[in-house]
């Protein structure tokens, strides 16, 4: 089985090597630079402009080998538009910084055509036993003084892509730390995929996208790993939709998701708590993630990537051994144990400010 998935991962890898070097062709003639001088962001490490618009070959390499080992369908059409959309949106952002509100806004049209093809959260394991069906459970949102119902399944599914793309956005303080953490993950939820095919049709198509972006990733970390040659950009986030729509693409991954992608995931809830508790909105920058703090302690960009990478498959191996129950407490410990860390480093990097 694991052949079948293996030649589409190696081929999307040689692709995005291929593609990566021609984009950036295209990247320096449009001028999508990042450039200290001239970006404004709290959070810049390099001193020289670096090129940014790696979504651009991240996407091609992924979708174009997904179109060339998957049969057409509703599904990968629609994550084709949403994805275009996406790195259209992305590499506007990386030209002219775009407000963030408006790049919000543009990953939930994103995450509802997706959803609107058949990509939903239909039920999710109880760790207690039985299971959850979201699909037949609704909410009344009131719209222009209408009660309208909407899936709880539908809704769930949304908020879970548009946090995806966000969280993992989070993520790419740090040369190479991104498609690492993707590449990683991807491949968790393939292998995880593999054991539900044949029962689940949508298994084998949920495995090889799995692979596919894993291959993707892989190519563009080449270029990417410290001293990068190009930034991800928000363009990048086209595949971090490709991969938030995988894990839920068929049953029983979510958990397995939330728990590979775990640090990530706990230090952008705490970023959004600790910048509502401040007084910030949580769509504006600041330069106290997790990464950011460890640059502060005195930690190398390499080595801040490869502690990511390594906790990542620690957590996916991990996953792929544990029933529900056993996921459902391993997460619970994740965040107790990363959220107290982060509380820690944080008082550590005050004091040391003071």
């Amino acid at each position: 089985m694991i052949q079948i998935v293996a030649f589409p991962f190696f081929v999307a890898f040689v692709l995005t090597v291929l593609i990566t070097p021609l984009s950036l062709l295209f990247i320096k003639k449009a001028n999508l630079f990042d450039d200290p001088k001239s970006h404004k962001h709290p959070a810049i490490l390099h001193s020289k402009p670096i090129p940014r618009g790696g979504g651009i070959p991240l996407f091609i390499g992924a979708i174009a080998t997904s179109f060339l080992f998957i049969s057409p369908s509703p599904v990968l059409v629609s994550l084709f538009i949403a994805g275009f959309i996406a790195l259209v949106v992305g590499i506007l952002d990386d030209k002219f910084d775009i407000s963030p509100y408006i790049r919000f806004g543009a990953n939930i049209v994103c995450a509802s055509i997706v959803v609107a093809s058949g990509v939903t959260i239909s039920f999710i394991t109880n760790p207690f036993g039985g299971i959850l069906h979201l699909d037949t459970m609704a909410l009344a949102l009131p719209i222009a003084g209408l009660s309208l119902p909407i899936s709880v399944s539908h809704f769930l599914s949304v908020a879970w892509i548009v946090w995806v793309m966000n969280m993992l956005n989070w993520s790419k303080g740090v040369d190479g730390q991104m498609p690492g953490i993707v590449a990683i993950s991807s491949l968790v939820i393939g292998v995880l995929s593999l054991r539900f095919f044949p029962f689940d049709q949508n298994a084998m198509v949920s495995s090889m996208l799995s692979f596919i972006i894993a291959g993707s990733a892989l190519g563009f970390l080449i270029y990417n790993f410290y001293p990068a040659k190009v930034f991800p950009g928000y363009g990048a986030t086209s595949v971090y939709l490709l991969l938030a729509s995988v894990s839920i693409l068929s049953g029983a991954k979510l958990a397995t998701a939330i728990l590979v992608m775990g640090i990530p995931m706990v230090d952008g809830i705490f970023t959004i708590l600790r910048r509502l508790f401040t007084g910030h909105s949580p769509f504006w920058h600041d330069k106290k993630h997790l990464h950011h703090i460890l640059l502060d302690l005195g930690f190398k960009q390499r080595h801040i990537a490869l502690f990511y990478w390594i906790v990542s498959g620690v957590l996916g191996v991990l996953s792929l051994a544990l029933t529900s129950t056993g996921k459902f407490f391993a997460i619970i410990m994740l965040v107790t144990i990363v959220g107290g860390v982060l509380l820690f480093l944080h008082r550590i990097v005050r004091k040391q400010s003071l």
